[in-house]
Parts: structure tokens; C-alpha cells; sequence
């Protein structure tokens, strides 16, 4: 098999980062013949498109994206070789890669991930955000340390990996001090009762629960918008647009951040969240670190 040409590598690195074979040419003072020349070598080798050609922008095609990624390790790694060589010794970084769900809310990353900080060791600390079965996808190629998300791994599945529970929260709900003021007239959950919802999307977990949750209170709202995003639902509900849910441990970060209150919580409505590793003992010291803080509530 012959070996990965890396200057073909890096020249399909830097196009593919800046999207334009022009700024990466005045980049390096190569000229841009010579880039796309280097180009057509290394999607020759590989037998297949990398780029997706649109006037003088370079999209990436399925497999471009995959090659990106690698590239993207290799370089980084490449940079962190050539400190040491140069005697760096003082600055040597332990990376620490995590993938998270895009349905996990923003503050709660902040808190889960917080406690790896402590280490006496210098950590760079990198989150991939993405659908869980991509995230574990990437899982099992090495290319993450672990992968936090609201889900266990599903005893179907033919990974090679491993569930930990790290913690569990309650649910809180949300408005804001307009809103508030004028639902806190009635008891909690009443108070939900005919009145505008932002909630996450039905492919999470949490959804689910509160779906099930509000049938059991006979309570009905009125829907009015669903979200991957948990960071944009806490948007739309500091401009008073509806009632939304998190998680009760990071309550006060939200209401810090969004200016909202807290109109009510039960914890009949349970937010569970994993970490999956690719091994049964968890070794990386990041994550040793992160589980164990956890576990004793931060």
C-alpha cells in the first residue's frame, strides 16, 4: 500500500480549513497551480473526490470530511511533536477529547466538564459536538477519549464500550420575571397548564419523560416551538416566549445567564446522564478525574 504523501496531506488541510486554494497560495507563497496540482495527486491516490468544486470555493465531499478529521489529528499532533523536539519539555499537553450530544445543555457541559481543570497535568481539553451515533462512531476508531451524553449504549449495540453513570438531576422550569410573576399566582405544576412550552425535541430522552410526566399531572400546554438546541430553547424563553426545563443542578447558572426564574421543580422527572468509554475501567486520568468529582457532587 503505498504511504500517505503528508505534503499532499497538508496542502488538502489547509484548502480544506480555509476553503479557497487562493488564501492558502498567498498562506505560503506557493503558487496556486502548484496547490491544485498537489490536489489532483492526492485524490488520484485515493481513488475517489475529496472536493466539491463551487466557483473558486472548495467544499468537502462525505469522504473530504472524514479525511478532514484525520488531518486535523495528525497536524495537531505534528505541533506538539515539533515543541518537544524543540526542548519544550515544559509545555507538553495531555489531550483530552470528548464528544457530546448535541441534545445535553450547554451549562451542564460546563459543569461535567469543569473538575478535569484540577489536574496537575496541563490538559487540552477538545469537544466534538454531534449525534449520539456518530459520536460513537468516532468512539471506536480512537478518535475520542469518551462521549457524554443523556442516553446509555443500547445492549444491541455491536460497539465495543462501556456506560457509566456519572450523575442524575431533577427538572426545573423556566420563565421569565413577566411570565413568572403572572404563573406563580397558581401552584406548581398547575401553573403549566394551558400555557406556552418550549421543549426539546421528541428524539431525546428527556422529552420523553416530561411527555410522560405532564400526561400523569393532566396537564396540557400548548406547544409552541421544539429544539435540538438546548442553548437556543433557553433563548427563545429569556424573551418570555414560553416555559422551558433543565436540569434542577444547574439552576442557578441559568438563571444567572438567561435572567430568567425558577417557576417550579420535581423530581419526578429524572435528567440521567453517561459517560461511555471504550474500556470497562475508566484510566484516562481526565476522566477518572471527571467521574470522581462528580461523584462527590462536584
Amino acid at each position: 500500500m503505498t504511504p500517505v504523501n503528508f505534503n499532499q496531506l497538508y496542502y488538502f488541510y489547509l484548502v480544506a480549513k480555509e476553503g479557497s486554494i487562493a488564501r492558502v497560495s498567498e498562506q505560503l507563497h506557493v503558487t496556486a497551480q502548484t496547490i491544485s496540482g498537489q490536489l489532483a495527486a492526492l485524490e488520484h491516490s485515493t481513488g475517489t473526490a475529496l472536493f466539491v468544486r463551487n466557483g473558486k470555493k472548495w467544499g468537502l465531499t462525505e469522504l473530504g470530511r472524514v479525511t478532514y478529521r484525520y488531518a486535523e489529528d495528525i497536524f495537531r499532533l505534528g505541533d506538539e511533536l515539533r515543541a518537544v523536539l524543540k526542548g519544550n519539555h515544559g509545555v507538553q499537553w495531555q489531550t483530552f477529547t470528548v464528544g457530546v450530544t448535541d441534545v445535553l445543555p450547554k451549562a451542564f457541559i460546563y459543569e461535567m466538564l469543569k473538575p478535569v481543570f484540577t489536574l496537575p497535568e496541563q490538559l487540552r481539553l477538545i469537544c466534538v459536538e454531534g449525534e449520539q451515533s456518530q459520536l460513537l462512531a468516532d468512539l471506536a476508531l480512537n478518535k475520542l477519549d469518551l462521549v457524554l451524553t443523556d442516553q446509555p449504549l443500547s445492549p444491541s449495540s455491536p460497539l465495543k464500550a462501556y456506560s457509566h453513570q456519572i450523575v442524575e438531576s431533577g427538572t426545573s422550569f423556566f420563565a421569565s420575571p413577566p411570565l413568572a410573576t403572572r404563573l406563580k399566582a397558581v401552584s406548581f405544576p398547575a401553573c403549566l397548564h394551558q400555557q406556552p412550552l418550549l421543549l426539546q425535541s421528541k428524539r431525546s430522552i428527556i422529552r420523553q419523560r416530561l411527555d410522560a410526566w405532564f400526561a400523569q399531572c393532566a396537564v396540557s400546554g400548548q406547544i409552541i416551538a421544539e429544539f435540538d438546541d438546548s442553548a437556543l430553547m433557553k433563548a427563545f424563553g429569556q424573551q418570555g416566549l414560553g416555559i422551558f426545563s433543565a436540569p434542577s443542578l444547574i439552576e442557578e447558572a441559568i438563571c444567572r445567564q438567561y435572567e430568567v426564574e425558577v417557576i417550579g421543580r420535581t423530581d419526578q422527572v429524572k435528567e440521567v446522564f453517561y459517560a461511555i468509554s471504550p474500556e470497562r475501567k475508566l484510566t484516562h486520568p481526565a476522566v477518572l478525574q471527571l467521574v470522581q468529582a462528580l461523584a462527590q457532587g462536584g
